[in-house]
């Protein structure tokens, strides 16, 4: 029987959660992208720790480690408008893979609940920086950006699901989620 969490091992894990994608976050953006046909496109690396949270904390913890890595990573070297396109996009991402893998149960892995995500957090991105500059012509990027969303989305629910297998912390605490979940629905 696994023993339940505690308050403070809980906040301790959304703290190294957070930092954790912040760290992703600021190397990620430090390493140049070799697609320069879709300006501004990058793997979203973080969000295998988005991913994580999802699949191991409540909602509202889930969604505090994305806000604060888009607070912090905004406050380390970002700006307004990339703050504002970032939160954009992972507001779209987290809604969808939250709902997709609780109305999808068992029926979605976690490799199709994260490529979903990678495709909604471009949409997202897409729709915020057309709202600012007024101009809906920078959806003709949403073919481009899509194909590494579905990339990118595949190849972090992969990591995800190793890291979930494998890592007794991430285990013990989607192993709790799990249980919560179905108290609730008894």
């Amino acid at each position: 029987m696994l023993q339940s969490m505690t308050k403070n091992q809980k906040i301790v894990y959304i703290a190294l959660l957070a930092a954790q994608a912040v760290v992703i976050g600021l190397v990620e953006r430090a390493i140049p992208f070799p697609f320069t046909f879709a300006p501004g496109a990058k793997l979203g690396l973080a969000n295998l720790v988005t991913l994580l949270a999802i699949y191991t904390l409540p909602f509202k913890d889930s969604f505090m480690v994305v806000a604060i890595r888009l607070i912090l990573n905004t406050l380390l070297g970002g700006t307004l408008s990339t703050f504002m396109i970032g939160f954009s996009g992972a507001l779209f991402s987290y809604f969808g893979m939250f709902l997709i893998k609780n109305l999808g149960g068992s029926k979605v892995s976690t490799i199709g609940v994260s490529t979903a995500g990678g495709i909604l957090h471009n949409i997202g991105q897409l729709v915020a920086v057309s709202l600012l500059y007024h101009s809906w012509s920078f959806m003709v990027y949403l073919p481009i950006i899509s194909f590494i969303g579905v990339f990118s989305g595949f190849a972090i629910g992969i990591c995800a699901t190793f890291l979930m297998e494998r890592i007794q912390l991430l285990r013990q605490f989607k192993m709790e989620q799990m249980t919560k979940q179905k108290e609730l629905k008894s």
